[in-house]
């Protein structure tokens, strides 16, 4: 798993093997399935009643088996960097992540390397089952060893049930509590806004940040520690070593996996897990007379070349709390480089 505490170039080293563990259940889930106790009854009350019961995703049972199964096959495929193997527990943008983790594995430190490799669990999980028509389910927990508090969603990719998203939030924050009635936790449509945005307008917002600083849709995002660490990378640019040499601008992407994710939380706002992307472009002065840059270690294993321009592209995801009365919060972001042309 990633380190909650990285920039955009930095490893991600968290994202790593996990163990089987003994785990703590959230208390509203901890005696109940999503089909469970369902009435046997004949008559008609007893059967309208057991059809009017919601049911979930999945049941309680089914997902903790499926957590168990990606802390198994992450923790073998992450043994010799198997990304065919890790791709059978494993989707969406935190698959593209450790795929560049295992690309750019021999360009780290050995510290890193070593802590890459160094198993760990989750502890104190928290499932999340959604009612109604929904193909996804969430789980909150802490990494051992730490108070990182990291937000999962598993959701059905070729007919089974994969880790789509992981994003840790700072030590010094806590995730909200999600709502949960009945046993259950409620799925919101993204596309409905909440406050200034909707969850799938996040990502363009935080984007923003380190395109323009935050002139334009980023000016709806509230300021917190992610986002202003993101908006460095755009205040900071001129004060690179590669400035130097070159001319660098930061450019918004688009998310090689952009389904959005968001939970009714307690107190009546969402929690959204959204995906983000951004390019990096380097740019000789002399580009005109012939100038060029020699790729880095990293930058290099995609293409060795020496080139004018550079273009880096960061593939990510991050957490957010949206309220109606407040600009939404960014409470964690999680990038990696995933290409260098």
């Amino acid at each position: 798993m990633t380190s909650p505490h990285r920039t955009a170039h930095t490893p991600r080293i968290r994202r790593m093997a996990l163990v089987s563990m003994s785990v703590t259940v959230a208390a509203v889930l901890s005696g109940c399935s999503a089909d469970a106790d369902e009435s046997s009854g004949t008559d008609g009350d007893s059967q309208s009643q057991a059809a009017a019961r919601p049911k979930g995703v999945v049941t309680l049972d089914v997902a903790r088996a499926t957590v168990d199964e990606y802390e198994k096959v992450n923790n073998k495929a992450n043994a010799v960097r198997d990304g065919k193997l890790l791709g059978t527990v494993e989707a969406g943008q935190v698959h593209e992540q450790s795929l560049a983790d295992y690309k750019q594995f021999k360009t780290w430190s050995k510290a890193d390397q070593k802590e890459y490799g160094t198993p760990f669990f989750y502890k104190s999980r928290e499932y999340y089952i959604p009612d109604g028509d929904q193909s996804w389910f969430a789980v909150k927990a802490t990494s051992s060893g730490t108070k990182y508090e990291a937000l999962m969603i598993f959701d059905k990719v070729d007919g089974r049930f994969k880790l789509v998203s992981a994003v840790y939030a700072e030590e010094t924050t806590t995730i909200p509590k999600v709502a949960v009635r009945n046993g259950f936790a409620t799925a919101v449509d993204p596309s409905n806004r909440v406050g200034p945005l909707a969850p799938d307008q996040l990502g363009n917002a935080f984007e923003d940040l380190v395109e323009t600083g935050g002139k334009k849709e980023g000016q709806q995002l509230a300021p917190t520690q992610a986002t202003k660490e993101f908006t460095k990378h755009y205040t900071d640019r001129t004060k690179a070593k590669e400035a130097s040499f070159a001319t660098i601008n930061y450019f918004d992407g688009d998310p090689a996996h952009p389904k959005v994710y968001a939970l009714r939380l307690a107190d009546g706002g969402v929690l959204a897990v959204f995906p983000s992307a951004y390019t990096n472009e380097f740019l000789h002065k002399r580009f005109m007379n012939g100038g060029v840059i020699i790729p880095g270690e990293r930058k290099s294993l995609y293409n060795p070349e020496r080139r004018p321009v550079i273009t880096d592209v960061y593939q990510g995801q991050g957490l957010a709390i949206l309220t109606p009365s407040e600009k939404p919060k960014v409470i964690a972001r999680e990038f990696q480089m995933v290409d260098s042309q």
